[in-house]
């Protein structure tokens, strides 16, 4: 698959993730936040059969999540179910399981480290750290580094991240405004 098609199914997972997120928690709108979960879980399923990289990287995240109990919405099962279901029938490429613990411990810590951080410690390298899920960030780069991975897989996740924050001010800028009534 070219880097062009890995770059936009990159970028729209994040994005739709974030918003599916948003959709549930802010909009308190069940149906849009599953519609949009499918899309997630369709780019993210089909970044995943395409590239062992990507592999790594989406299964990292959805066992870090899951791990953290961040899988907490119907929303998040409906999305998990069909990823699934799309990366079995159409085939997830060889795994290195070491690779594959190193990605989903740094997800996990991301997830652990953006909850509780700024509870245990005023240090504001750590608190910008967590507040913004570096560990992932700093793990794919240093495979990267390493050879494991392409640079540009790193360059895709930094797109995946880029577009979780735009979607994220998307939604707080009212994309998801509670009723009144």
């Amino acid at each position: 698959m070219s880097y062009i098609i890995l770059a936009v199914l990159f970028f729209l997972s994040g994005f739709f993730m974030k918003l599916s997120d948003d959709a549930c928690d802010v909009g308190d709108d069940k149906s849009l936040a599953i519609a949009l979960g499918l899309l997630c879980a369709i780019t993210s399923a089909f970044a995943t059969v395409s590239s062992a990289s990507a592999a790594y990287i989406f299964i990292g995240i959805l066992i870090g999540n899951l791990l953290a109990l961040k899988v907490d919405g119907i929303h998040h099962i409906i999305t998990l179910v069909l990823f699934v279901l799309i990366s079995l029938v159409m085939g997830i490429p060889e795994l290195s399981v070491v690779i594959l613990l190193i990605c989903i411990f740094s997800a996990l810590l991301d997830e652990i480290g953006h909850e509780l951080i700024s509870n245990l410690t005023e240090n504001k390298f750590l608190n910008y750290f967590f507040e913004y899920r570096c560990a992932m960030k700093v793990a794919i780069f240093l495979l990267a580094v390493c050879g494991v991975f392409n640079i540009f897989f790193f360059v895709l996740f930094i797109l995946f991240e880029f577009a979780y924050l735009v979607a994220g001010s998307i939604s707080e800028n009212g994309l998801f405004k509670k009723s009144r009534i």
